[in-house]
């Protein structure tokens, strides 16, 4: 399995997100996008991110970027989670995990000694070309949300 690097034609997705609604990259053609990938809602450090990006969505929005997350978390618990935390960002449902595979953030992990599979935290910013611009992997969350930022006022 290839994950898609910069200079990449971003691989498209078609998925549900809180509230039901389908999503596919091209429906935000001439547009930067924000696609960033996260274990679990409501954990406390995918709740940070959340939390960090939908204080920025206003600066992102100047910048002409809009912002989506993925995980594997179902429509339902999207939803939760964007009313408790009152999140202003898109979140996508991968329940069948196949946008992960292709963006290759559906990796082996290890914690207290115990192997599994999960998702890798990564981020991907897409120009208004389609391409991929930058990729984070294995993202730490302090600072992260401002890295983006930056990044995407110099794209």
């Amino acid at each position: 399995m290839t994950h898609p690097n910069v200079g990449d034609t971003a691989p498209e997705i078609n998925l549900p997100r809180d509230g039901g609604e389908m999503v596919n990259l091209s429906d935000f053609a001439g547009k930067k996008i924000v696609l960033y990938f996260y274990p679990k809602d409501d954990t406390p450090g995918c709740t940070k991110e959340a939390i960090g990006f939908t204080d920025a969505v206003d600066a992102f929005a100047e910048a002409d970027t809009v912002i989506l997350g993925v995980s594997k978390d179902s429509i339902k618990k999207h939803d939760k989670f964007v009313a408790k935390h009152e999140l202003k960002i898109a979140l996508l449902s991968d329940e069948e995990g196949d946008v992960c595979e292709r963006y290759g953030v559906w990796v082996e992990k290890k914690m207290y000694g115990k192997t599994y599979m999960g998702i890798e935290r990564a981020t991907f910013l897409i120009g208004a070309d389609g391409k991929i611009a930058q990729v984070w992997r294995k993202v730490k969350v302090p600072g992260h949300v401002d890295a983006v930022l930056e990044a995407v006022r110099k794209t």
